[in-house]
This record gives structure tokens, C-alpha cells and sequence, in this order.
């Protein structure tokens, strides 16, 4: 019975209480807080790196195949009807090149194996 009691106090005591705003802060995660997508490996002989996303960009450089990037963020480009998917890199170079020229890996040590491989 004294369980009983305890437990309907409990409860009525709870209501009495005012409705307060609890604010939540999550902790920073990996695809939130970092700064780098991911680590890139050109996958053709040579690629162009170019000045913004978009074929008649003036090109800043070049990059060979196995050159490792760091990839900045992706861009849905539409050219003449078609889209095409483009990144932002950092290396030798910073500017653009077509996604597809690239292999991209979570961390830079899965493109530097990648690399190693494709240079042999």
C-alpha cells in the first residue's frame, strides 16, 4: 500500500512541474564537422584542373594519374540539358575537375594504397 502511495506522489508530483525548454547540442560528427569529403585518386593519364566547374573553365594545371587530392566538396552541374558531377580539390592545385577522373576514398592512407597500385 505504501508503494502505492509512494508512486501516485511521485507521479502527481511531476505534473507540477513547469514545461522547460531542454536544449540539445549534438556532438560534432565526421560528415558534419570535417573540412575534407574525402582523399582522391586521378584515375586517367592526365587531367585538367580548372578555375570553376564548367568544360570552357580556364585551366589552372594539371594533375597524372595517381596523383592523390583532397576532395573539398561535390557540385551537381547542369551543361546543355545534361548534368554532370564535379568536385573541388586541393593539391598542387585548388580548382575543379569532373567526378569522374576521380576515385574517392574515405581516408588518405585507402587513396595513397589506391595510388601505389595504379603507378606500378
Amino acid at each position: 500500500m505504501w508503494i502505492l502511495i509512494f508512486l501516485l506522489a511521485l507521479f502527481l508530483g511531476s505534473c507540477d512541474r513547469k514545461n522547460e525548454d531542454i536544449i540539445i547540442i549534438p556532438p560534432a560528427t565526421p560528415p558534419l564537422s570535417r573540412q575534407v569529403i574525402g582523399y582522391g585518386v586521378i584515375n586517367v593519364s592526365y587531367t585538367h584542373v580548372v578555375d570553376n566547374p564548367e568544360p570552357s573553365a580556364p585551366s589552372l594545371g594539371y594533375l597524372r594519374r595517381g596523383s592523390i587530392v583532397k576532395v573539398i566538396e561535390r557540385r551537381s552541374v547542369t551543361n546543355q540539358g545534361n548534368v554532370e558531377s564535379w568536385i573541388l580539390v586541393e593539391g598542387n592545385f585548388r580548382g575543379w575537375l569532373t567526378a569522374t577522373v576521380v576515385d574517392i576514398y574515405d581516408n588518405e592512407s585507402q587513396a595513397r594504397t589506391a595510388a601505389g597500385s595504379m603507378t606500378q
